[in-house]
C-alpha cells in the first residue's frame, strides 16, 4: 500500500491534490519517507510527472554514500514502484486516512505510556498533538442533504405536531410538539410546576391519551407525590374524593397508566438519561428537575455546567426523536411577577435559554395582604418560541386540589 502512494505521488496532479497535510511525510517508513522527501523536491523543481526511475536517479544523487547493497536494495524498491499503478483519487482519499489515522493511534499511544509512567506532568502535548491534526483523518463523508424543494417545506411545514397541548390557551399559541425539541419550564416555588406537567400529560385530552410514551424522571419532591398528582389528574378528583368514586377514578386512570413511567432520579447525571431513552424510546420525557442532573465537574461556574447540561438534553432530544421537558426553579427576580423573561432562570445567564425550542415561565397573581385563598389563576409566559414564534402571556386557571391546568 505504501509503494502505491509513492507510485501515485511521482504524477504532478496528484501529488497537488494530496501532498502536504493530506499526506505528511511520517505516515510512510523510514525508507518510503526519503523517497517522498525526493519525490516532493524533484516535483518541485520539475513541475512535471516523473516516472520512477528519473526519482531513482535523485534519490541516489541525494545518498551519495549508500553501499552497494543498499543501492541494490533502492534499486529493488522502485522496480517494485515502477510495476505499480497510479490509483484513484477516492481511493487514495481512504487509504492515506487509514494510514494517517494508524500514525496517530501510534503517537497517541506513546505518549499514553509517557503518562503512565509519569514522564508527562502536563496534557498540554497531548491536546496540541490533536489539535494539530483534528482535520487531517480525512473521513469518507458521504451526506444527504435535506430537500429543500418549495413543496417539500411547505408541506413539512402545514403538518400538524405530533402532540397537541390540553390547554386551549397555550395549543392556540403553539400548536403542539414534536419529537427532537426542547421544551423548558421554569416557575418560583409552589406556583404548579410538577402540576403542570401532569396535568399536560395525565389529563384529559394529554399527551398519554394521545397515545405518547412517557418518561417522568424526578429528583425534587417524593416519588409517591409527584405519582399523586397524575393519579388526580387522570382522574379528576380531590384526594379526598378518590375512594368514594373509586370506580370512575379508576377506569379514567388505567387507560392511560401504561404508557407513563416514573423514576426517582436522584444523584443520577444527564448521561444516565441519555442511556435510558436509548433503552425505552420514550415520546416525551421530563425532567423534574433538570438542572440537578447536571454534572458540575469540570465547570468553574454554575451557568457553564447548566448551560452544557441543556446542550445535553437537547442532544438527547434529537438523538432519541423525543420531546423532552426541562423543568427549572425560577430566581428570586421572578417573585410576585406576572411577567417574566429569560434573565430569570436561576443560576443560568442566557446559556440555558439558548438551547430551548420552547420556553415557558409559570407565573401567579401576587398574593394580597388580606387574601384568605390563593387565586388559582396562572399566566403562562411563552418567552422564546422557535415553534411559532408568537410570544406573549396566556392564561389559564389552576386546580390544586386535581393538579390540572384548564383554560
Amino acid at each position: 500500500m505504501e509503494l502505491m502512494i509513492l507510485r501515485s505521488l511521482m504524477d504532478y496532479s496528484f501529488h497537488e491534490d494530496h501532498n502536504n497535510f493530506k499526506c505528511p511525510t511520517a505516515i510512510f517508513s523510514q525508507e518510503g519517507q526519503k523517497i517522498k522527501k525526493a519525490i516532493d523536491e524533484a516535483l518541485a523543481l520539475y513541475k512535471r510527472s516523473l516516472d520512477p526511475s528519473e526519482v531513482e536517479a535523485i534519490y541516489l544523487t541525494q545518498n551519495p554514500t549508500l553501499t552497494s547493497s543498499q543501492k541494490l536494495s533502492v534499486s529493488e524498491t522502485f522496480s517494485k514502484i515502477a510495476r505499480e499503478k497510479v490509483i484513484g483519487k477516492d481511493v487514495a482519499r481512504d487509504i492515506l486516512s487509514t494510514l494517517f489515522q494508524q500514525h496517530i493511534g501510534e503517537e497517541i499511544a506513546n505518549l499514553g505510556f509517557e503518562y503512565v509512567n509519569g514522564n508527562k506532568a502536563s496534557l498540554e502535548e497531548l491536546r496540541s498533538l490533536l489539535e494539530k491534526h483534528e482535520d487531517n483523518f480525512l473521513p469518507r463523508v458521504e451526506v444527504t442533504w435535506d430537500n429543500l424543494s418549495f413543496d417539500e417545506i411547505i408541506a413539512q411545514t402545514l403538518n400538524k405536531p405530533k402532540w397537541q397541548f390540553n390547554i386551549p390557551s397555550l395549543q392556540k399559541k403553539v400548536t403542539g410538539i414534536d419529537g427532537g425539541q426542547l421544551i423548558e419550564v421554569g416557575a418560583r416555588s409552589n406556583v404548579g410546576k410538577t402540576s403542570f406537567h401532569a396535568s399536560l400529560i395525565a389529563g384529559p385530552d394529554g399527551f398519554a391519551e394521545q397515545g405518547a410514551k412517557v418518561l417522568v424522571l424526578c429528583n425534587e419532591e417524593p416519588v409517591r407525590r409527584v405519582l399523586l398528582r397524575y393519579v388526580l389528574a387522570a382522574a379528576g378528583y380531590p384526594e379526598g374524593d378518590i375512594m368514594n368514586n373509586y370506580a370512575t377514578a379508576t377506569s379514567r386512570y388505567s387507560k392511560i397508566s401504561d404508557k407513563i413511567f416514573i423514576k426517582d432520579v436522584t444523584d443520577y447525571k444527564m448521561d444516565w438519561v441519555d442511556t435510558v431513552c436509548r433503552s425505552y424510546n420514550p415520546d416525551i420525557v421530563v425532567l423534574d428537575m433538570g438542572d440537578k442532573l447536571a454534572n458540575m465537574s469540570g465547570h468553574s461556574r454554575v451557568d457553564e455546567a447548566l448551560k452544557a447540561n441543556a446542550i445535553y438534553a437537547r442532544r438527547i432530544a434529537k438523538r432519541h426523536d423525543c420531546a423532552i421537558f426541562y423543568m427549572s426553579q425560577l430566581s428570586a427576580e421572578a417573585e410576585g411577577k406576572i411577567v417574566l423573561n429569560q434573565s430569570m432562570m436561576e443560576g443560568s445567564r442566557t446559556g440555558k435559554a439558548a438551547e430551548a425550542d420552547l420556553m415557558l415561565l409559570l407565573a401567579k397573581n401576587p398574593q394580597l395582604s388580606d387574601q384568605a385563598e390563593e387565586d388559582n389563576q396562572r399566566h403562562i409566559n411563552i418567552v422564546k418560541n422557535k415553534l411559532t414564534g408568537w410570544h406573549g402571556i396566556v392564561h389559564c386557571e389552576f386546580d390544586y386540589r386535581t393538579s390540572r391546568y384548564t383554560a
